[in-house]
């Protein structure tokens, strides 16, 4: 087992302490059901120390150089390259996580930590040109302040770092609260990271609750002026609403309904590569995930039987092999909600292509084709590893079956025509759409975000600048003015 998860308590103003809230989170292995960690949550007082030690410790980062802040961050960064191995095998044991995708959270995380290093010595505003004569206008960016961050279960460590890192680079301070499922690769880890990488104490807090033991109270507090949160958009909805409340700025990145749509003239045998890895890369449970594959039905037949194959050949267990494709699901909950949905399908009049049993939290890959269009399975997120397949007739009937959903997060399309798949990119209500290539994308420098149900705001790029930090417009007169009056 990882030392990591030696360090299962909460890290508040560069102290490692016990909660003092009633009960423990308890960490397991999905897969085998070990114990990883007991931690005894923070209360409501505790979210109120971290915040208040993020406000003093923020004031005089953000008076720090550039140059020493990037500094801390060069550093996080070899520590998180000499710790490789050691992150992937956490990810492999708390998330389930298959070898493939512990190692391309990993080396995405330290993507965004190399962007977050050239991010600390960006300029930090612009002169802008005035109609009255003799005016200087100065427009700075500044730091908001404290951010505070809730990050899922699903790549933790990446989605977390997409913030923590360039807001320590703007000269923020953060306050985050990872999923419970994942409290030490969301949460602990990052904090043993950035303390063995000099960062100040106070500048990054973690807190391991519930809000069963906290309520709103980490995104009604006073301090944090920005909220970035990562999960459900029911839950999206609610931390939204509440943030909205006291006037804090939102980022959320929610749930998706992503299509991967085949057109005619697509390659067969890469469009199945893309779909089978956008469908299935970590059990299904990414918000990108392809939850509808629709192809068109002059090359139905031959993608699905060749679709079918590939699916039925992946192989579901221990998520240590590195033959593995298919491991355990989060939890036994998920687990009997992704069986329960399969029967609910079949029992619509769904034919199971391909139908996995589930042991445990295993949950083998199911393929349905042929569910009624009004089916609602094909307008709802499915966090696992079952894929729909819908057949079009043409490209106008593919764009309304991909639109005809909630969510607009992610999608993909794939045909031997670079310009028709974007046009066809353009027609799709997404805030990011791919051709050629699978649902699942991140880029540091591009703007990454939904339409729709899938969320408000985007990070990474200028885009993340412009979550974490606020312009402030300075003006000087160095004439005289005349005034009316």
């Amino acid at each position: 087992m990882s030392f990591f998860y030696e360090l299962a308590d909460q890290y508040i103003d560069g102290e490692w302490r016990t909660g003092t809230g009633s009960w423990d989170i308890i960490d397991f292995n999905p897969y085998n059901g070990e114990k990883l960690a007991a931690i005894t949550i923070a209360t409501a007082q505790e979210v109120d120390l971290a915040y208040r030690a993020a406000e003093r410790a923020q004031r005089s980062w953000a008076a720090t150089g550039p140059y020493e802040r990037r500094a801390v961050l060069e550093r996080a960064l070899r520590i998180t390259g000499e710790l490789h191995d050691d992150i992937v095998d956490a990810i492999i044991d708390e998330l389930g996580g298959t070898r493939v995708k512990a190692e391309y959270e990993v080396r995405v995380a330290e993507e965004f930590l190399r962007d977050a290093i050239h991010r600390a010595l960006r300029p930090p505003g612009s002169i802008l040109p005035s109609p009255v004569d003799g005016k200087e206008n100065r427009l700075y960016r500044l730091p908001v302040g404290v951010i505070g961050v809730i990050s899922p279960f699903n790549f933790p460590f990446l989605v977390a770092m997409k913030s923590i890192a360039p807001a320590l680079a703007l000269g923020n301070a953060v306050v985050v609260k990872p999923n419970q499922n994942a409290p030490i690769v969301g949460g602990t880890l990052i904090a043993k990271i950035f303390e063995d990488a000099g960062l100040p104490a106070g500048l990054l807090n973690i807190l391991i609750t519930d809000v069963a033991e906290i309520g709103d109270a980490f995104i009604e507090h006073p301090v944090p002026r920005v909220i970035s949160f990562a999960g459900s958009d029911r839950v999206g909805r609610r931390v939204g609403a509440v943030a909205a409340g006291h006037f804090k700025r939102t980022i959320l990145e929610l749930s998706g309904n992503s299509a991967l749509v085949v057109l005619e003239d697509a390659d067969i045998d890469y469009a199945v590569d893309a779909a089978v890895f956008s469908r299935f890369v970590y059990q299904g449970q990414v918000c990108m995930a392809a939850n509808r594959i629709l192809v068109d039905r002059r090359v139905e037949r031959e993608f699905t039987e060749k679709f079918a194959a590939r699916v039925a050949a992946l192989r579901t267990g221990d998520p240590r092999d590195p033959e593995t494709r298919i491991g355990p699901v989060i939890n036994t909950f998920q687990a009997d909600a992704l069986t329960a949905l399969v029967d609910q399908a079949i029992a619509e009049g769904a034919t199971a292509l391909v139908h996995g049993r589930t042991r445990g939290n295993l949950v083998e890959p199911t393929v349905l084709a042929g569910l009624p269009e009004d089916s609602p399975l094909l307008s709802q997120e499915i966090f696992g590893p079952v894929a729909l397949l819908v057949t079009f007739d043409g490209e106008d009937d593919a764009v309304r079956i991909a639109n005809d959903t909630p969510y607009g997060l992610s999608g993909a399309v794939h045909t031997r025509s670079v310009e028709r798949g974007v046009r066809f990119a353009r027609r799709v209500v997404s805030g990011m759409f791919h051709v050629n290539d699978s649902t699942v994308q991140d880029d540091p420098l591009v703007a990454f975000g939904g339409e729709k149900s899938s969320g408000i705001g985007r990070l990474n790029g200028e885009a993340t600048v412009d979550a974490f930090t606020t312009q402030r417009w300075i003006s000087i007169q160095h004439g005289r003015s005349a005034f009316p009056f």
